[in-house]
């Protein structure tokens, strides 16, 4: 019997009811068993209620601390400059417009602001090749009919101007000498071609066909012929939805260097400025308010010294190395980006074989994502060879850090660069900026990148890549431009 009831307390529902019976107090008294259980079922329902709760309030706090992140900018400022621009004038439309547009409404989006930039900037080349008035587009994170979404649990502008980052041509500015007053050959905001261009109107032509694994320069030469053949047409539109017009693949080969000799002497790249507000970012006093640990004395100087010149003219920040370690990735056995295997640059990736892969991984991260002794190593060769090519200058002893890393990659860098005689290092969380330069914050970067005197870069890197071909068309010394 006691074999039986031990084996009955196993089974589930039995709750060892026998061990919970009360013996009655009295003959009067309800004879009937009472459990113990009650307060365990409060305790249950207590309990579940509170989770109920907590989880109702989750959304709550996760919009809390959204909020607490601050709310961007929405540049306001900038469209009115741009709707302000002589060329987007919308009463001259009453009169005949001569003016024949091109439009990439299949441009990208929802990328970083160099994948963007990068395609815009041939987009603009093409369309000055075919002798159309190029159509530019705001920087689009998102197609959301809203101001701003949400991205990494903080808000993010849907939309920024694309006056915010760049000025010049690209982006609807005066065009170089000797036709810097043809007012009518000047970019256009895609707000006005929508007043100039009714859907009525508009001349649609397709990416299918296009020869897209051909060298850049043919591609290009491929699109001028299929745009010279519409006739009549004010407004044409490139229907990309079936097949990129300048795919990644492009950017990231060798073809895309037989583009550059054209893309330099033109004034898309050629007279390619920043806008006064990235400029405002690395303009001192601004750029001198540095905050969080540093080597360098208070009276340091601004890590760059060619703020006050002109984006249109070749300038050095003297003494300093900026260094790129954006944290992208690699994969199988792709190489450099394709501006970054430009023959006069003096680095090259050797893709390794026979090797194993845990040998390959670690040969890509090295040039990719070192750690922080490997960059240190890095930098100090680079400072070595700029110092053999250089023998009368200054030592570089300075050094900028462009990265999208953790605070701690960035201070375990400082270490090892203050140990090996760095006397000032700064990363790209040491510049204090308002709310509006904080959202160019990527521009600025590039900024600082383009003008010094030696950059490092991720040759893996879209960032890297714009850089140095900026920096090129600036006419730098190619030898300056090295990689990790």
């Amino acid at each position: 019997m006691n074999l039986w009831r031990a084996l009955l307390r196993l089974l589930p529902g039995q709750n060892h009811k026998d061990e919970y019976e009360l013996l009655p107090e009295n003959s009067h008294h309800d004879s009937r068993p009472r459990g113990r259980r009650r307060p365990h079922g409060c305790f249950r329902f207590f309990t579940l209620r509170r989770i109920m709760i907590l989880l109702a309030m989750i959304p709550v706090f996760l919009m809390v601390g959204v909020l607490l992140s601050g709310v961007p900018p929405t540049y306001n400022d900038i469209r009115t400059y741009e709707a302000k621009l002589p060329q987007n004038n919308v009463s001259d439309l009453s009169t005949a417009d001569s003016r024949t547009y091109l439009r990439f409404p299949g441009h990208l989006w929802g990328h970083g602001l160099n994948n963007v930039l990068q395609e815009a900037i041939v987009m603009g080349y093409l369309a000055h090749l075919a002798g159309r008035v190029y159509v530019f587009e705001d920087y689009t994170w998102s197609h959301l009919p809203l101001p701003y979404t949400i991205y990494d649990f903080a808000l993010r502008s849907t939309r920024i101007p694309l006056n915010a980052f760049v000025a010049g041509p690209l982006a609807g500015g005066p065009l170089p000498a000797p036709a810097e007053n043809a007012v009518q050959k000047r970019a256009v905001s895609a707000a006005f071609y929508e007043k100039a261009c009714p859907r009525s109107a508009v001349h649609v032509v397709s990416s299918v066909g296009a020869p897209t694994e051909a060298e850049g320069s043919a591609l290009v030469e491929w699109w001028v012929k299929r745009l010279s053949d519409v006739h009549g047409a004010r407004c044409v539109e490139v229907d990309s939805s079936e097949q990129p017009v300048f795919d990644r693949y492009l950017f990231g080969s060798p073809r895309l260097l037989s583009l550059l000799p054209g893309l330099n002497a033109s004034p898309i790249l050629g007279a390619f400025a920043w806008s006064p507000l990235v400029h405002s970012a690395v303009t001192p006093p601004r750029s001198t308010r540095l905050h969080g640990p540093s080597p360098s004395p208070p009276t340091q100087k601004s890590p760059t010294r060619s703020a006050r010149s002109t984006g249109s003219s070749p300038c050095t920040s003297g003494g300093a190395t900026t260094s790129g370690t954006a944290r992208g990735s690699h994969s199988g056995a792709r190489g450099y980006m394709g501006v970054n295997t430009h023959p006069a640059l003096p680095d090259r990736f050797v893709i390794p074989t026979n090797t194993t892969p845990e040998a390959t991984e670690a040969h890509y991260l090295q040039h990719c994502l070192p750690s922080p002794s490997q960059l240190a190593a890095r930098l100090h060769a680079v400072r070595a060879d700029h110092q053999a090519r250089h023998p009368g200058s200054a030592p570089l002893s300075r050094v900028y850090i462009l990265t999208n890393a953790w605070g701690w990659f960035v201070n375990s860098v400082r270490a090892e660069l203050v140990k090996d005689g760095w006397t000032e290092v700064w990363g790209s969380g040491d510049i204090a900026l308002d709310s509006a330069q904080a959202g160019v914050g990527m521009a600025v970067d590039m900024r600082i990148g383009e003008g010094a005197e030696v950059f490092l870069g991720n040759g893996f890197s879209s960032l890297t890549s714009n850089i140095v071909m900026l920096r090129l068309a600036r006419g730098l010394e190619p030898a300056s431009n090295r990689f990790l």
